[in-house]
């Protein structure tokens, strides 16, 4: 666990600086060609971005799955505008795929298995011994409760601009909210990562330690054999 950068693994799952920049790009044209020339361009055009951006991400040899995720995420809210005939129905996915990820995080929480130290976990081949170690629980605890955190106001605010009709505001909160919330979340998420590494590390030390007094003990009294 000691020898994972714990920053650059969450980056690279999330496709890199450039990747949290890439997916911007779409909403961005959504919006713009929406106000200039109507939904249906809007859908065509950034579904059409979305897929240049992938094609650009595999000819530069860039992690493609974050590019064929962004792909089908567009694609998916552009559907859902289409048959809601309203442009803000872009925005509806992202809107509820908040509030059920916070729902699961809070859970995760309230079940004794917060879901970034299951994530990081399963990501890294690792067992869940830190559920044992109380310090530890509690940082993985403190590190998912940010991200519930995270997508519970991602879902209250953008949920009032879409019954306000606000897609313009829509768009703007949805990249706002994004880099500056996310930043914080995987900061603690980092500090958590650390935390649990650093109390392994220590309760592993303890372990040998004590098994050596054992062996030493043993080995001074050969009776307690």
């Amino acid at each position: 666990m000691a020898g994972t950068d714990p920053e650059r693994t969450l980056l690279e799952q999330m496709g890199g600086v450039s990747g949290l920049a890439y997916s911007s790009v779409p909403i961005v044209v959504f919006v713009l060609v929406n106000s200039l020339l109507g939904m249906m361009p809007a859908i065509w055009t950034a579904v059409g971005v979305a897929v240049t951006i992938m094609v650009v991400r595999i000819v530069r040899k860039e992690a493609v799955q974050p590019a064929i995720s962004g792909v089908l995420g567009v694609v998916i809210c552009s559907f859902i505008a289409y048959r809601t005939g309203d442009a803000k129905g872009f925005f509806l996915l992202g809107i509820w795929t908040s509030l059920v990820y916070g729902g699961a995080f809070l859970l995760s929480v309230l079940a004794r298995w917060p879901l970034v130290g299951v994530a990081w976990s399963a990501l890294n081949g690792l067992g869940f011994s830190w559920r044992h170690q109380r310090r530890a629980l509690i940082g993985y605890d403190v590190a998912t409760l940010s991200w519930t955190a995270v997508f519970a106001a991602k879902f209250v605010v953008q949920q009032w601009l879409y019954v306000a009709d606000a897609t313009g505001w829509l768009a703007f909160a949805r990249i706002a909210m994004g880099y500056p919330l996310t930043g914080v979340a995987l900061l603690v998420t980092v500090w958590a990562v650390r935390r649990a590494s650093r109390i392994a590390e220590e309760a592993e030390a303890a372990s040998e330690s004590e098994t050596r007094q054992d062996d030493a003990s043993i080995r001074s009294n050969p009776s307690m054999g």
